[in-house]
């Protein structure tokens, strides 16, 4: 279980420097509400971007992507809809990525940005 959350939050902080490299602004990461929990929030140009960051050391169980399960986009969902609520933005707009992160050892990664992956 700890080398599990170890590899997801190297994962995380990759995911928010190509984030950031791409002139994305973070705005908050791993918000969390009793809906669930959302891994980065960022702004691209008038966009909020709601991320959901998977990461893998191998593809033994799949893409990283094909975790994020019907089930787990609606709990994505309702934490986003949580958020806007509180934050009084109802009316931005918004798109659901998911970062891919796969880990290849050594410091190495390769990142795969699937923008616009499901909606709400």
């Amino acid at each position: 279980m700890y080398e599990r959350h170890t590899v997801g939050n190297e994962g995380e902080e990759v995911a928010a420097k190509y984030l950031l490299e791409k002139d994305y602004q973070i705005l908050e990461r791993n918000f969390n509400c009793r809906q669930g929990e959302i891994d980065i929030i960022a702004k691209d140009k008038n966009e909020l971007v709601f991320v959901e960051v998977k990461t893998r050391t191998n593809t033994q169980y799949g893409e990283p992507v094909e975790a994020v399960t019907y089930y787990k986009q609606k709990h994505i969902i309702k934490s986003i809809e949580y958020y806007l609520y509180i934050k009084k933005l109802e009316n931005a707009f918004i798109r659901i990525d998911v970062i891919e992160v796969y880990d290849r050892g050594k410091n190495k990664y390769h990142v795969n940005h699937i923008k616009k992956a499901f909606e709400r």
